[in-house]
């Protein structure tokens, strides 16, 4: 059984490189959270030459639109939705120092590209794990864009947050080796 890795961030050169396909990741303290339509406003403020609403040097976003939270509770569900959505954005958002990424599925060639130069990772989260997630998540408020409603950007704090390493800074991708392990030919 492999041993899980404890990482916090804001994420360094150092952390991304020591990270492998496959690898189980605990992650404790501040992520963000971040879908479509932040991910366009977000890159236009880049085009645009003007300050981000969060320090992105570091830092990791997971995309998910948390549904609203029962009373008593941090957060509602919170399963990740499908990467490739943000992938016309994630080149730009690596560039200003974007270091990890959360959500389900593969990403594209260019995602790939740029996260070997940027030095990034993306972990994967279990779809369909969404109340099960909410319990890794210990605080939640809106930073950015609360006319997006769920899809707005919030900064969580987590603890324990379990993820696996989808695709490495190395080129290293889950998905196409995973596969190949175990096709019958």
């Amino acid at each position: 059984m492999s041993q899980v890795i404890s990482l916090s961030p804001p994420l360094s050169d150092e952390d991304v490189m020591r990270l492998r396909i496959g690898d189980e990741i605990s992650l404790n303290g501040v992520i963000y959270t971040a879908r479509d339509a932040a991910h366009k406003r977000l890159v236009e403020l880049i085009d645009k030459g003007q300050e981000l609403p969060f320090d992105i040097r570091g830092a990791i976003v997971y995309y998910v639109g948390p549904t609203p939270a029962k009373p008593g509770e941090v957060i509602g569900s919170a399963g990740p939705t499908t990467s490739y959505r943000m992938d016309s954005y994630t080149p730009a958002l690596l560039a200003q120092g974007l270091k990890g990424m959360i959500g389900k599925g593969n990403r594209g060639p260019e995602v790939l590209e740029a996260m070997k130069k940027e030095k990034a990772v993306y972990f994967t989260a279990v779809g369909g794990a969404g109340a099960l997630i909410a319990d890794w998540i210990t605080s939640c408020g809106v930073i950015a864009y609360e006319d997006l409603g769920a899809e707005a950007i919030h900064r969580l704090e987590v603890k324990d947050f379990q993820v696996v390493v989808a695709n490495d800074a190395y080129g290293g991708d889950l998905f196409k080796e995973g596969i190949a392990r175990y096709r019958k030919d």
